[in-house]
């Protein structure tokens, strides 16, 4: 049975789909099956992998909307074990299209339990906000990644998220866990940076991941060539640092089972 993560943050530009679509990547060359979910009507998590999401004839817009069966709609990407269930910019509508179904926050976990079969991890690139899409994703879910940067305006709209959780946890997914806070883009020069890490690692303490994104300039160009940094350049801090993760999170599961 696997396992689906949500990867979230209500606050933007703090590498979550960055994260997304490079620890996929690692999971898969650790010989684990993966789906990525893209959840953001931005649909970065697919043309990531190099889909042109233009040209889509299906997506996870039809799936949510129509029924679709997810695997009319999943590519499979050019590494193995790793397939992509792709986003549309047709999914800015579907919030307000789904308000009048029956169990609307629940749409998203009816399509993806069966998925739990097939996959070891299906990982959920969420929007950076906490409207309906999101909330389906954390209905989903078994757990969830927060990703975020060493910064104040970061740390300060946590709670937010972390209010969002506890209330999806208490009226619609009471399995849902905190998966693990992720420091992304560090910079290990800047004082500030240093003095955040600290006070997140203070506030969150084990549920901290040990693992570290560094700022790397590789893993924006890797993104920018449609490919995962491991694919990019296999030797770069940015596919280093996503590995690593990848290992911690497989040997969190395996300590837990």
């Amino acid at each position: 049975m696997g396992k689906i993560i949500a990867l979230a943050n209500q606050k933007g530009g703090v590498g979550k789909t960055t994260t997304t679509i490079n620890l996929a990547a690692s999971l898969a060359a650790l010989e684990k099956t993966v789906l990525i979910v893209d959840a953001d009507p931005q649909a970065n998590a697919s043309s990531g992998f190099g889909i042109d999401v233009k040209s889509l004839k299906h997506s996870i817009y039809e799936s949510l909307i129509n029924g679709l069966e997810p695997d009319a709609a999943i590519v499979h990407s050019e590494m193995n074990n790793l397939d992509i269930f792709p986003s549309h910019i047709d999914l800015v509508g579907a919030e307000i299209e789904m308000l009048n179904l029956d169990r609307r926050e629940h749409v998203l976990r009816n399509l993806l339990l069966p998925l739990k079969e097939k996959y070891d991890y299906i990982l959920i690139d969420c929007s950076p906000s906490l409207g309906l899409i999101t909330v389906n994703a954390l209905t989903a879910s078994d757990s969830v990644i927060i990703p975020f940067q060493c910064e104040y305006f970061a740390l300060e709209g946590i709670s937010k998220l972390l209010n969002t959780i506890k209330i999806i946890k208490s009226k619609l997914n009471p399995y849902l866990e905190i998966e693990g806070f992720l420091i992304t883009m560090y910079d290990s020069r800047l004082r500030v940076a240093n003095q955040y890490y600290e006070e997140i690692k203070r506030l969150f303490q084990d549920l901290v991941f040990t693992t570290v994104i560094h700022r790397n300039i590789k893993l924006v160009e890797a993104a920018g060539s449609g490919r995962p940094a491991l694919l990019y350049e296999v030797d770069s801090n940015g596919a280093i640092n996503h590995m690593q993760l990848a290992k911690e999170l497989i040997e969190k599961d395996a300590n837990r089972n």
